[in-house]
């Protein structure tokens, strides 16, 4: 009889979830519209990282788990700390936009209706003990819950190791525009775009760096916000001396050229200490998998010989 009132309750959050969604695509038409004249904006303007990659109609579940994410965000039920760190995990892993933090509240809550739901499904015709099935359903539940947590902690680090392996890169380019003559903004603006292909995440910090210097009156915020976006050391040194040589006259390509060259002593350091950390972790493997087929070469036959004489006696 539990069984039969979870498998209904599970249902019935599906059937609510969906007829919620469902109510909030009315607001599809108008966010369309404001949508797609902000796109027109960006292409217009060439600054907007990504803009003409971006497709024009989104996929109608995913507006539908947006709106649903943005309506519980907006409710009230989540405290604004919360709110704004996960708006900052999202920033940091490269998820912007309006649909972002949508998309994630959303599929935590689809997710975590939809995975008991489907476990209580799957173990229906299963002879399981009710506290193991009941454990099973629970875990499952915080599985669902917890799974896009993972998931953008994953994507997070994954763009800031492609952020990382380019800034140097991006560096050297930024000094060759500094020494053609170009200003701080334009010449940001160029690597971004002229990186786009080769290194996509730092393409995307850099146009949004340079979208921020255009329209922010204050610079140093503006830069320093680059660094405090992602969290990474590079930027933040980065952020740090471009401030620095605004405000002292120093010149740019010489700074610039210098923490280039830093940035890729300390990656080259960092991949010798990776190098010299190697034959510590192949001692267990060897260990366990190369030392037994040796002993089993070399004193294979002295025991199989040993053998043969105590069978003869």
């Amino acid at each position: 009889m539990s069984h039969v009132l979870l498998l209904k309750a599970a249902l019935g959050g599906i059937v609510l979830i969906g007829v919620l969604a469902a109510l909030l695509t009315v607001q599809l038409q108008r966010q369309e519209r404001l949508a797609a004249r902000l796109r027109q904006v960006r292409q217009h303007d060439g600054a907007g990282p990504g803009a003409a990659a971006r497709p024009r109609h989104g996929h109608l579940f995913r507006r539908m788990l947006a709106n649903l994410g943005q309506a519980v965000a907006q409710s009230g039920l989540l405290p604004g700390r919360t709110i704004a760190e996960l708006e900052h995990t999202l920033r940091a892993a490269g998820l912007r936009g309006g649909q972002g933090l949508g998309l994630f509240i959303g599929s935590k809550i689809i997710l975590l209706v939809a995975a008991p739901g489907i476990a209580l499904l799957v173990l229906r015709g299963m002879a399981l003990q009710p506290l193991a099935r009941t454990a099973l359903i629970v875990g499952c539940a915080v599985a669902g819950l917890l799974g896009p947590d993972f998931a953008v902690r994953f994507i997070r680090k994954r763009h800031l190791r492609r952020v990382e392996r380019g800034l140097p890169d991006a560096l050297d380019m930024m000094v060759i525009c500094c020494e053609a003559g170009l200003a701080l903004e334009p010449g940001i603006a160029r690597v971004g775009s002229e990186m786009r292909g080769s290194n996509p995440a730092i393409s995307e910090e850099l146009l949004l760096v340079a979208q921020q210097l255009r329209i922010n009156p204050d610079s140093r915020a503006a830069l320093l916000e680059m660094g405090a976006r992602t969290g990474l050391e590079g930027l933040k040194r980065l952020g740090a001396t471009l401030t620095q040589t605004m405000q002292y006259g120093t010149p740019l390509s010489q700074a610039l050229r210098g923490l280039s060259a830093e940035l890729r002593q300390e990656m080259l350091t960092r991949f010798e200490a990776r190098a010299a950390r190697l034959p510590v972790l192949l001692t267990l493997p060897m260990i366990v998998f190369i030392l037994p087929c040796v002993f089993i070469i070399v004193g294979g036959p002295a025991m199989l010989q040993l053998f043969k004489t105590l069978s003869r006696h």
